[in-house]
């Protein structure tokens, strides 16, 4: 299938999602992602949940990140540049939800796209070789190719399609994606 069909389908079903099924399957993704072998690094990029779009609550992970006291790196959309900017999250950090309803840093210690050393990145669908379908908006692959170094984790609520149709050269590829049964890895 292509993106644009992908994007409706997955979007209808994840909201479908009762509340209590985004919490359970949420629990369980984090759960997972305690079996990632990642935990050696020290700068994890991670992004709030957008709630009224029944995305995997990814705050469960950042507990998990902050547990393990390593620093949890949170996006912020340049309007101007259509890129990502990454930013501390500290106990001073004033966050604030912005035009598209994201929950955004708006002061903290600006990281570096080569300093980031995991990026767990939002999606609706992915498949079997590791590609992903966001809100197509490309914000993600643009920071994905600036953290080129990075591993980069999907997470999503369903398992994956054997393939995405409408692949590019700008689509960066997950290494691993996390759904509330498995780890799925992807090769080079």
């Amino acid at each position: 299938m292509f993106k644009q069909e992908l994007r409706s389908i997955y979007k209808f079903k994840r909201n479908s999602l009762t509340n209590n099924e985004i919490e359970d399957l949420s629990l369980s993704i984090a759960n997972k992602v305690l079996g990632l072998d990642i935990w050696e690094y020290k700068n994890y990029h991670i992004f709030f949940p957008i709630e009224k779009h029944n995305e995997v609550d990814t705050k469960l992970i950042i507990q998990i990140i902050q547990g393990k006291d390593k620093n949890v790196i949170l996006p912020k959309i340049n309007f101007s540049n259509k890129k990502l900017e990454n930013y501390l999250l500290t106990d001073s950090t004033l966050l604030k939800t912005n035009s598209l309803e994201i929950v955004e840093p708006q002061d903290s210690i600006l990281i570096t796209n080569d300093q980031v050393d995991v990026v767990f990145v939002p999606l609706l669908i992915f498949d079997k070789m590791g590609q992903r379908v966001g809100y197509g908006g490309g914000y993600y692959d643009k920071l994905l190719v600036d953290c080129s170094k990075a591993i980069k984790i999907g997470v999503s609520f369903f398992d994956p399609i054997n393939e995405i149709q409408d692949i590019n050269k700008t689509d960066v590829k997950l290494n691993f994606c996390v759904t509330p049964k498995k780890i799925y890895e992807f090769s080079g």
